[in-house]
Order: C-alpha cells, then sequence, then structure tokens
C-alpha cells in the first residue's frame, strides 16, 4: 500500500547520498507504516523491539517512523520506543 512513498523515501535517501543496506548493520532505519493494514501497530513495535538492542550496540543508528501509522499515533511511538530519532506523518 505504501509502495510510491517508500519509493519517494529511499529515493530522496538516496539523492543524499545514502545507499541501499547490504549487510551488517544499516547507519539509518525508516519504517514507512500504514494505519489501514491489519496488525500494522503490532509487527512495527515487534521491529522496533528487535532494533532496540541493535542500536544500543550501535549509537549512531538512526530510527525513523513515518506514514499515516506514525502520523496518528505519534505520541504512542515515542512512549514506547523511546529510541526511535525521528515519528513523522504523510502530511506537513
Amino acid at each position: 500500500m505504501n509502495v510510491h512513498d517508500s519509493e519517494r523515501m529511499a529515493g530522496l535517501l538516496e539523492d543524499a547520498g545514502y545507499v541501499p543496506f547490504d549487510g551488517g548493520v544499516a547507519d539509518v532505519v525508516v519504517f514507512n507504516t500504514c494505519a489501514v493494514r491489519e496488525n500494522a501497530d503490532n509487527k512495527l513495535y515487534g521491529n522496533l523491539g528487535e532494533l532496540k538492542q541493535v542500536k544500543a550496540a550501535h549509537p549512531g543508528m538512526q530510527i525513523a517512523v513515518g506514514g499515516c501509522l506514525a502520523q496518528k499515533d505519534r505520541e504512542t511511538i515515542v512512549r514506547k520506543a523511546p529510541w526511535v530519532d525521528a515519528v513523522f506523518g504523510t502530511t506537513m
């Protein structure tokens, strides 16, 4: 559902000099969320939970959560996953 938005974000990151992940530990991880998908929030928090220890071992890693679920649940994401560096929605 978010293919177009994800491709746009990937293009913007590549334009800024980032390259797609090819193994090891990523410097930047961006989740593009969707509030329409069933269990999207559970999947998001599961993935963020897995990254908590990775980020603790690699403090320079940046984690961002975007999309309509992030817009709707910004405060919850910040409260449940304080290791997330940025939360952004679909509108400015």
